[in-house]
């Protein structure tokens, strides 16, 4: 398993994404609980959820499937919504979030995307959790570079750890600006959704794409996976059905590209040459 420096800690190069997990019925939630412990004894050590994501339900069955875990050998990422941006109201949500977690603490806690609330607001109420030690470290999610250099000029806003964007061969549009620019500030880029929509619409990729998996004799989950991951710069959070997917999964964080096939993949999904709107799912 490849490690990266994330959130200030030794990390897995990819993380595990939990929207709508803890949906479904007994046995599915079942299964989705296994996979998670699967994922933690096998290295990866970041779980990633949100507040959103089934109302709380894949908050609360990640606090089932935790249990028993040493809680300082993992990360947790959570997310709360806009409209709980101010401080009573993130105070509030926090509070919900480590309840249905079971846990003390967050490693990070992201505003999921910008709303009304003024930054300096938001910035403010994570400030006060953090001092509080609820959380170790706060960010934001489908931030742009506008979004960004705002969030810098609010009071404490340099102290933003986290940007997580959606980031894979089809949406590239982070490589522009977003990515140089998270460096320079030594802010972490989490990218989420490697594979498209959790409806597989990647499956539709072109068919060059398919040739290059092929060749490599890897499955196309599997190329768009590793070139994600491919500079050692990003934290992939891919979403995870079963243990076959995620095994699949592990292995593709060892897979490395040819200078000629990064060529190829670049002329087939060309990066970005100018600013542009980030996709959002």
């Amino acid at each position: 398993m490849k490690e990266i420096t994330f959130n200030h800690r030794k990390s897995s190069v990819i993380g595990m994404g939990t929207w709508r997990i803890g949906e479904g019925d007994l046995l599915k939630s079942q299964r989705e609980m296994e996979i998670i412990r699967y994922g933690l004894n096998h290295g990866v050590n970041v779980i990633d959820t949100a507040e959103m994501y089934g109302d709380g339900k894949s908050e609360a069955l990640i606090g089932k499937a935790i249990k028993g875990f040493d809680r300082d050998k993992f990360q947790i990422i959570s997310k709360f919504y806009p409209n709980h941006a101010t401080p009573k109201l993130i105070k509030q949500s926090l509070e919900n979030s480590l309840k249905r977690l079971q846990t003390d603490y967050l490693d990070s806690y992201l505003l999921h995307w910008r709303g009304n609330t003024p930054l300096a607001e938001t910035v403010q109420g994570l400030e006060e959790v953090k001092k509080e030690g609820l959380i170790k470290s706060w960010g934001v999610s489908n931030f742009n570079l506008a979004d960004l250099k705002e969030l810098a000029e609010v009071p404490d806003g340099q102290n933003c750890q986290i940007n997580e964007d959606l980031y894979n061969l089809t949406s590239r549009g982070v490589e522009y600006s977003i990515l140089p620019y998270q460096k320079e500030h030594q802010m972490y880029f989490v990218g989420y959704s490697p594979f498209g929509s959790d409806k597989n619409e990647f499956l539709s990729l072109k068919d060059d794409v398919g040739q290059v998996a092929a060749q490599k004799h890897i499955s196309i989950f599997e190329l768009l996976l590793a070139w994600v991951i491919r500079n050692n710069n990003v934290l992939s959070i891919p979403k995870t059905s079963d243990i076959a997917h995620f095994q699949s999964n592990l292995h593709a964080t060892e897979i490395e590209f040819s200078k000629d096939e990064l060529e190829l993949l670049d002329k087939i999904y060309p990066k970005p040459t100018k600013e542009t709107t980030l996709d959002i799912i």
